[in-house]
C-alpha cells in the first residue's frame, strides 16, 4: 500500500513477522488485540514469530485489511 501520509511508501509488508511489526511500531499492538477477539486467542502470543501473510492465512483474515489497519497504526507513530 502506498500512503501519501508516509511519503508514498509502505511501512508494513506481509513477509515482516508480528514481532517485527510490534517491536518496530508499538502502536500496532493495538489492531493485534482487536483482532484476538476474532483469532479466539492472542496472536502475539501464539503467532509472534509469524509473518503477517501466514497470520492472515492461518486464521482467516483478509491480508489487505489487517495490512491497511496496521499501516494505519504504524502512520500514527510517524505523526506523533
Amino acid at each position: 500500500m502506498c500512503n501519501k501520509k508516509n511519503g508514498g511508501r509502505q511501512l508494513i509488508n506481509p513477509e515482516m513477522t508480528v514481532l517485527d511489526v510490534v517491536a518496530a511500531y508499538k502502536e500496532t499492538l493495538q489492531v493485534f488485540k482487536r483482532y484476538d477477539a476474532l483469532a479466539g486467542e492472542c496472536i502475539c502470543c501464539k503467532s509472534l514469530f509469524e509473518t503477517i501473510h501466514n497470520v492472515s492465512a492461518i486464521y482467516g483474515f483478509d491480508l489487505k485489511r489487517l495490512l491497511d489497519n496496521l499501516e494505519s497504526a504504524a502512520i500514527t507513530k510517524i505523526k506523533n
